[in-house]
């Protein structure tokens, strides 16, 4: 059994910066990284709305200088994903998938998010290449050109009308004939003269040249009709699953599973655990903010062991 002052779960920008705060704070951090490190940023290509990369940067390449950040100050990152946890008392104790028993004085959980798929083939084949699950990171590189969203929901509709800004024409396919977003967000859709919805549509396939994307393949679900729609882009809008499976009964969560933090804070439901970045943010869901909340979270922690 490893006794540790603080216990980072989570590799993506709030984890990384997580760790980094808690290092020059002296609290000898340990991090997991989970299945995926570096999080959903390394499966990004080009990344232009950070600060501090007037070029812009890959993904990868990113989360691989925020690895090597927070190594410069010895923070003991470990590849592997944290499968137990019991915070009903202090320290707490955490189970990592090699056995090894961990018991914390502060956990930062900073595990994310995943972006739900439609399960194509072809999505994941151009994902990074024309397919992308958030607008506001890679709407930028589309302006001018056609693109293709889909969902009914506010997000849906939210990106949508981000899209139709930059972009000369967004496709809105929806599986049904109305949408499930609010009324306001609905009429917002509606007004916008450059978003067509097509309705009772489902994507099939996503076409490309095997670089790029260049249409999609739409099924009408009520006549079986099929059609081709060329476009550059193809943006997947039907909601995000917060990474808190393992949290369940130890900490509060909302209706969709993202951890509840205090307002102002990265405080959870059970003092001495703090929560950062797209684990408990659905709202912005960006690599800055989630940087924002994983120094945050180091913090707080600092000054929860120090009180």
């Amino acid at each position: 059994m490893e006794k540790v002052q603080c216990l980072i779960i989570g590799s993506g920008p709030a984890g990384y910066t997580a760790a980094i705060y808690a290092a020059r704070a002296e609290l000898k951090p340990i991090l997991y990284t989970g299945l995926q490190p570096g999080g959903q940023l390394t499966i990004t290509t080009e990344v232009e709305n950070f600060p501090g990369y007037p070029e812009g940067v890959q993904g990868p390449e990113m989360m691989e200088q925020f690895k090597q950040q927070a190594e410069r100050f010895n923070v003991d990152i470990r590849w592997g994903i944290i499968t137990e946890v019991d915070f009903s008392q202090r320290p707490f104790k955490a189970v990592a998938d090699d056995g090894k028993e961990i018991m914390a004085e502060t956990v930062i959980i900073a595990t994310g998010a995943s972006a739900r798929w439609l399960g194509l083939e072809s999505e994941q084949k151009y994902n990074g290449f024309g397919v992308s699950a958030c607008a506001t990171c890679d709407g930028y590189f589309f302006r001018g050109k056609d693109v293709a969203i889909v969902g009914g929901g506010d997000t849906a509709a939210e990106e949508a009308t981000y899209l139709a800004k930059l972009c000369n024409k967004v496709y809105l396919v929806h599986r049904r004939d109305e949408l499930r977003a609010s009324k306001a967000m609905q009429k917002k859709v509606l007004e916008t003269p450059n978003i067509e919805v097509l309705w009772d549509h489902v994507p099939l396939e996503i076409l490309g040249d095997g670089k790029v994307v260049t249409g999609v393949q739409l099924k009408n679900v009520k006549t079986d009709v099929e059609k081709k729609v060329e476009i550059d882009g193809f943006f997947v809008a039907i909601g995000h699953a917060p990474n808190t499976s393992v949290f369940t009964g130890q900490l509060e969560m909302d209706n969709n599973g993202y951890l509840i933090t205090k307002n102002d804070s990265t405080y959870t439901s059970v003092e001495g655990v703090f929560a950062c970045g797209d684990v408990q943010d659905h709202v912005f869901r960006q690599a800055v903010t989630a940087a924002g909340s994983g120094c945050m979270s180091a913090i707080e922690a600092e000054r929860f062991l120090s009180s």
